[in-house]
């Protein structure tokens, strides 16, 4: 049966389950292993990039990555964009503000969502994606609770 391509859509994946992929962190062999079976191109927003640029940065600043290791992985986040492994998605920010907020309204009493989490899976709604990839606790169940199909790999 041949797949449609809603059915063969990539999940949308949560900045801090790709940061995962540069920087080491308990959770990177198993997303390292969930990338290399699904190497499809995956959507990023313009903001999901600059959290990825900026999170790296802060490793510098930290001392978690030294500044060369720094250049290297921001070099290797250009590099799966210009390589296809990634794919700048654009989302229209008035509407997806505007879901972000319902979904805080109707959320964040009961699953303590923050902000930023809530406008990563703001969106994938925008982006009518029908997964979400996160480690993240409480962004899962946001996930969950709103349709999405949660993903976290290694469990």
């Amino acid at each position: 049966m041949k797949k449609t391509a809603e059915a063969a859509k990539p999940p949308y994946a949560d900045p801090g389950a790709l940061l995962k992929l540069y920087l080491r962190e308990p959770e990177s062999a198993a997303m390292c292993a969930w990338r290399t079976r699904n190497p499809g191109a995956l959507a990023v927003t313009h903001h999901s990039r600059m959290e990825l640029i900026n999170a790296l940065g802060l490793a510098v600043w930290r001392g978690d990555l030294s500044p060369i290791a720094g250049r290297d992985a921001l070099a290797s986040l250009d590099e799966d964009f210009a390589a296809g492994r990634y794919r700048q998605a654009d989302v229209l920010w008035r509407a997806t503000l505007n879901r972000a907020a319902e979904l805080a309204r109707e959320y964040s009493p009961q699953l303590g969502t923050r902000t930023r989490d809530i406008l990563q899976v703001a969106c994938a709604l925008e982006l009518q994606h029908r997964s979400f990839l996160t480690f993240d606790l409480r962004q899962r169940k946001l996930a969950l609770a709103v349709g999405l199909k949660a993903i976290t790999p290694g469990t």
